[in-house]
This record gives structure tokens, C-alpha cells and sequence, in this order.
């Protein structure tokens, strides 16, 4: 998995997508992280939540955090991004 993180948005996305290709179960995730199912919840819809509990929600689906040097985003990433903007707005 190397989902490149730029938004919370896309740190949720990476969350979800993870949890569910490792078939983890959100219960099974709160048990063991010591955190609410609301809690997942909230970051995996890009919402904020405290550092520990990422941290430990992480931990429990058995990922950790890496960390690297930003570039710019490449032509693919911004396809992406902007691929659901109207159309209509650029006339």
C-alpha cells in the first residue's frame, strides 16, 4: 500500500480502503485501538481526530505511519482530484 496523503480526506480514504482489502471489522478495530467506533468513523470521512488516536487505530489494523518529503503532485494526482469538478464552471 503507498497511497500518497496530502488531505485528511485521502488519509480516510486510505484508512477505509485498508480496512476493508485487511477484512478488519470497525468493532474488532475499536476493541483493540481502546477507541469508539465514532472515532473511526470520523477519520475515515476525513474528520479531525487526536494524533494517539490515529496512532492507535492504526496499530490495531497493524499499519504505521511513514513519513516522507512532499513534491508536487504528479498530472495523475491531480486528474483525480479534480476529476469531479463541473464542467460548467470553466466557461
Amino acid at each position: 500500500m503507498k497511497d500518497i496523503i496530502r488531505l485528511p480526506q485521502d488519509l480516510g480514504k486510505a484508512i477505509r480502503n485498508a480496512r476493508k482489502e485487511l477484512g478488519l471489522k470497525t468493532t474488532d478495530i475499536a476493541k483493540h485501538s481502546g477507541r469508539s467506533r465514532d472515532v473511526l468513523y470520523r477519520l475515515e470521512h476525513g474528520d479531525d481526530v487526536t494524533v494517539s488516536s490515529l496512532i492507535a487505530i492504526l496499530a490495531a489494523m497493524g499499519l504505521v505511519l511513514r513519513l516522507e518529503q512532499a513534491g508536487l503532485p504528479t498530472l495523475q494526482e491531480m486528474t483525480e482530484r479534480f476529476a469531479d469538478l463541473d464542467d460548467d464552471d470553466a466557461s
